[in-house]
């Protein structure tokens, strides 16, 4: 491999880990809000964090840049006082890798923890324990393996992720390609279909490697989920 598509590889992986440890949080807030939240405009809510979903990722990566951009609303907000800037670096590829990717954590998210018995969370209230005790001690740990899936999901989607990413922050070496856009520039290179295979197995290797080991945390959380239920 070349230092290139090494440097790529590192830049994904970088990029992939930021993007799923910053939106986790925020996609388990979410979740518990749609799984156990009644409100006016929850339908509304529920369509707006799906809209990632169903919209060209082009779309959503020009949405980012109109927002986050030197001179966006926020993106000017925030590099006049904090001197942050997510435009053509790094860092926005992983807010584009987690806005991409926050739909499908909030989904498997809420899905563990609508299947929670919500008796067990009554009776640790009416015990005495506040809401926000019983949701660290109870409702997230019994959650635990959707959340574990959900996070695999997020890092498997920033993993993949182009469309936005391009769009938001451009395909510079080195700082914001990753290996989905290796792979697009050697496929537009001529003799670089090779390497472009080669990119594409280890990227396939990187996500089914994370499937399996999520898969074999989330079982041994659901057994121990089992024994705190019981």
């Amino acid at each position: 491999m070349t230092s290139e598509q090494l440097t790529a590889i590192y830049l994904s992986l970088r990029v992939g880990f930021t993007a799923t440890l910053f939106s986790l949080p925020v996609a388990v807030l979410v979740a518990f809000i749609l799984a156990r939240g009644t409100f006016p405009g929850k339908t509304l809510l529920d369509a707006v964090v799906h809209l990632p979903l169903v919209l060209p990722p082009v779309v959503t990566g020009l949405i980012l840049l109109l927002l986050f951009g030197r001179r966006g609303p926020i993106g000017a907000f925030l590099y006049d006082h904090f001197g942050i800037v997510f435009a053509f670096r790094w860092t926005g590829a992983a807010l584009a890798s987690a806005v991409m990717g926050f739909p499908l954590m909030v989904r498997a998210i809420r899905l563990s923890i609508e299947a929670v018995d919500v008796r067990l969370e009554q009776a640790a209230a009416t015990l005495g324990a506040p809401r926000l005790a019983v949701f660290f001690l109870i409702t997230l740990p019994l959650a635990a393996p959707g959340l574990m899936a959900g996070a695999v999901l997020g890092f498997a989607k920033a993993l993949g992720e182009f469309g936005a990413t391009i769009t938001f922050v451009s395909n510079i070496p080195g700082e914001t390609r990753t290996i989905p856009a290796e792979i697009y520039v050697l496929t537009q290179t001529p003799g670089g279909d090779y390497d472009a295979m080669v990119m594409s197995a280890v990227s396939a290797a990187l996500a089914i490697g994370a499937l399996v080991i999520s898969e074999f945390l989330a079982r041994r959380m659901r057994i121990e989920s089992r024994g705190l239920s019981s």
